[in-house]
């Protein structure tokens, strides 16, 4: 297994070509759920950004929150984004185009010390076997006075409805497997007070999945891996695919997680 160092971003130094592609096709339908934009334009209130400020956002990603971040400090600021990925980078750069892009990673950001006047991270935290060591960096980039806003999930708040009590527990906690940090967003506080830092707010958004979700990919993933694992057999498993269906049917469903976007200052 790759150490913390390598694991970088979201193992994005890792992904090939059909696997990125899969990758950003999946950014793209989980942006469209409404918690995801609603966080991000909470973030970009929180951090109180003006025209000429230098923000950086860490593993950016298909660049969407880097392109408002970018529209938001104008011209005369500057908005990095930081991803291992050069095909990620590449897609991002297309989408944000007045934003620049470069290869890095949370534990080494090619920043100097007291040079940033905010940071951004968002849905990262959860990928990382070293949090701690990725937070003092982001201390260490930002100015006295410099605001920073995590994004991340906290995979235990996940709800799925309806089903038997005791295989949708398994499927829940289906949800956390392949996750390295699965309860990132609760322990952000800490992170950040740890180096050094001072929070100020916590913001919060549940990802609602649509009904269509009950017959979906994430769905039969689960039911997959529950099945891989050999916690539920196939029969409970169908079983469990059906109830979700039939809610779906008759508007009795609800799948979501939820995530936390905490503001701090330096």
């Amino acid at each position: 297994m790759p150490d913390g160092a390598r694991r970088g971003l979201f193992h994005a130094d890792e992904i090939s070509p059909d696997a990125l592609a899969r990758q950003i096709a999946a950014l793209d339908q989980q942006s469209r759920l409404p918690g995801i934009p609603r966080l991000r334009a909470w973030t970009i209130s929180a951090l109180g950004l003006s025209s000429g400020n230098r923000v950086l956002d860490i593993g950016s990603g298909t660049g969407e929150l880097a392109r408002l971040l970018a529209e938001t400090v104008g011209a005369d600021g500057e908005v990095v984004g930081v991803d291992p990925n050069p095909g990620m980078r590449t897609e991002a750069a297309r989408r944000a185009p007045r934003a620049r892009f470069v290869d890095g990673n949370a534990y080494a950001l090619p920043f100097t010390g007291s040079s940033l006047d905010a940071v951004t991270c968002e849905r990262v935290f959860q990928h990382l076997d070293h949090p701690q060591k990725a937070t003092e960096e982001i201390a260490r980039v930002l100015r006295p006075g410099g605001r920073v806003v995590i994004t991340d999930t906290d995979w235990a708040t996940a709800i799925i409805h309806p089903g038997d009590p005791e295989i949708v527990r398994v499927m829940t906690e289906s949800m956390r497997c392949g996750v390295v940090n699965p309860f990132a967003a609760r322990r952000l506080p800490g992170h950040l007070t740890g180096a050094g830092l001072t929070v100020d707010d916590i913001g919060s958004q549940a990802l609602v999945q649509s009904p269509e979700a009950a017959t979906g990919q994430l769905v039969r993933m689960l039911g997959r891996m529950a099945v891989d694992r050999g916690v539920i057999g196939a029969e409970d498993c169908e079983r469990f695919l059906t109830d979700l269906a039939t809610g779906a049917e008759t508007g009795d469903f609800h799948m979501s997680v939820t995530m936390f976007a905490v503001l701090a200052h330096r």
